[in-house]
């Protein structure tokens, strides 16, 4: 795998960021709501860069000791190359070493890959939430990790 960079995202990631999640997602974010974290002092959005380009992205938030995925997203021509992991991976440490103790997501029942892509990340099911999503309507799956101190 080519070397991966991780930075903070930056307004003028938008374009490309919003380019993958429209190819990622039947119902993706706005720019409006990447510009809500991009400014949010508790968000830490970030892009995962292969040369020059952005690869990939991961938006989580920390609000005391607890944060959430919020969204995360490969580019379809790279996917399964360990993008996602590494996102993951590089937010976990960070929010790790800034006092986290638990980190929660939801995720679509039907999305088989990312279920287990956070389960091999030490994420476990902790429910489930009827009709979460639209487009289409489906329930989402709960999990959280959690650091032992």
């Amino acid at each position: 795998m080519t070397e991966i960079l991780f930075q903070r995202m930056k307004e003028e990631d938008l374009p490309e960021v919003l380019g993958i999640a429209t190819l990622s997602f039947t119902a993706p974010w706005s720019e409006a709501l990447f510009r809500i974290e991009l400014q949010s002092p508790l968000s830490r959005p970030i892009v995962a860069r292969q040369q020059g380009r952005i690869a990939g992205y991961l938006c989580s938030n920390l609000v005391l000791d607890e944060a959430q995925v919020l969204d995360l997203a490969v580019r379809p021509d790279l996917r399964r190359q360990g993008i996602a992991s590494a996102l993951i991976r590089e937010t976990l440490a960070c929010l790790r070493g800034k006092g986290c103790r638990a980190v929660f997501l939801e995720v679509r029942a039907s999305n088989r890959a990312a279920l287990a892509l956070y389960a091999a990340e030490g994420f476990e099911v902790t429910g489930t939430r009827k009709n979460y999503y639209t487009s289409p309507l489906e329930d989402a799956v709960t999990m959280v990790l959690r650091f032992n101190s």
